[in-house]
């Protein structure tokens, strides 16, 4: 593949042995560029904004939370998110994909696994988390553009009422896209929706 059009990559900050191991997977592959690597996460707006990367490989958690997967594709939209975590569970696998993120996969993922997730990302497509069975998880349902607004603000704990005003809808429709959000993310309630993630 030519240098022009290799997907380019680049990867946050890990712990080293993990990082050595996802620089190497991605030097050599022929089809895929390292632009950066190491990236802090003060320094990702900047890294991200210099080398337009289609995919930048990030431990999520290092991110302070799911709003800010949202955050970094309003800014970077060339630039697709695939998540490395400890343990994410559906649900949190779940958020990180409604707000964005093209994958949240296990870092202890198979290494075939990681290259296929890249190059899906780099094509703009998001990996669903599967259950035990192989079939998508119940709880991974893709949130619509409308219900990924409500729950950026939900996750704000912003009242029905102020998310009503700021998206110029009824309290009603709010509900409505709250029980939906709750539904595709496998869960019950907005108690439930703002319990501190631990993705890392």
């Amino acid at each position: 593949m030519s240098e022009t059009s290799a997907i380019t990559v680049a990867v946050g900050r890990f712990p080293d042995l993990l990082a050595r191991g996802l620089r190497g997977l991605v030097q050599d592959d022929p089809s895929l560029e390292l632009v950066a690597r190491d990236m802090a996460p003060a320094q990702l707006d900047a890294v991200l904004r210099r080398h337009d990367p289609r995919v930048a490989i990030l431990d999520a958690g290092t991110l302070r939370s799911p709003i800010e997967v949202r955050e970094l594709t309003i800014r970077h939209p060339a630039t697709h998110l695939l998540l490395l975590a400890d343990h994410a569970s559906s649900v949190e696998a779940a958020q990180l994909l409604a707000f964005g993120a093209a994958a949240c996969l296990s870092k202890g993922t198979q290494e075939r696994d990681v290259l296929n997730a890249i190059h899906l990302a780099s094509r703009g497509l998001q990996l669903i988390p599967r259950g035990a069975d192989g079939a998508p998880s119940s709880g991974s349902g893709l949130l619509t553009a409308r219900e990924s607004d409500v729950l950026a603000e939900l996750q704000r704990r912003r009242s029905n009422a102020q998310i009503a005003a700021d998206l110029s809808i009824s309290v009603e429709t709010v509900r409505t896209h709250a029980r939906h959000i709750y539904r595709k993310l496998g869960i019950s309630s907005r108690r439930e929706l703002l319990t501190p993630a631990r993705v890392g």
